[in-house]
């Protein structure tokens, strides 16, 4: 006797959601901490949603390969330790330090129920165990960056440039430098920017 459809993908699911075991990762660190064993760090805007994946259109590479303006992110289920789709609605922005996914397990994607998943290789995930994504809001950011409380996200703290994030990535600016600019009020920030861009440009 066969086994209709229906069953077969039913029972596919179960067998992969025990092959992803409960999460119990340990928290990793900041995102000062984290984005520098990432594949990809990057800010940009949620344009889709489907399942358990987004869509990030990227406005702004700040380490590591691209080969395109939009890669799509396979967030949690069946316990991956992974950031909850819900937390990213569209049209929100925010910078991301991103796992390339190089190897799928074994029915960890099936194309008959595509938008649920593990992911597909090439695409990335967004891991919880750490401050792996910060709030974007124009040129500011906000969330996890240096030293927050464990397992808190969204900690209060100043905005800080997303240009002083990248200048971070990018190893031009020390961490001390990025700690001291979380305690600086941000238009004085900005304007501490301005000035030496406007003295490297008279050089």
């Amino acid at each position: 006797m066969r086994m209709p459809a229906r069953w077969l993908v039913f029972t596919l699911l179960l067998l992969a959601q025990d092959l992803w075991a409960e999460c119990g990762c340990l928290w990793q660190g900041s995102f000062a901490d984290v984005q520098q064993d990432s594949d990809l760090v990057v800010s940009g805007e949620i344009i889709t949603s489907s399942g358990n994946s987004v869509d990030l259109r990227v406005t702004r590479k700040l380490r590591g390969e691209l080969f395109q303006d939009t890669v799509r992110i396979w967030l949690d289920t069946g316990s991956l330790c992974r950031a909850d789709v819900g937390n990213f609605p569209l049209e929100s922005t925010w910078v991301m330090a991103l796992d390339r996914i190089d190897e799928v397990p074994p029915g960890g994607f099936n194309p008959n129920t595509p938008n649920i998943s593990y992911g597909r290789v090439g695409d990335y995930s967004l891991s919880r165990c750490g401050g792996y994504w910060l709030r974007q809001s124009e040129n500011m950011v906000t969330g996890n960056l240096t030293g927050g409380p464990r397992w808190e996200m969204a900690p209060k703290m100043s905005p800080i440039l997303l240009e002083l994030v990248a200048g971070y990535v990018s190893g031009a600016i020390d961490r001390k430098t990025l700690e001291e600019a979380g305690r600086v009020d941000p238009a004085l920030q900005e304007l501490i920017i301005n000035t030496r861009l406007f003295l490297r440009q008279g050089q």
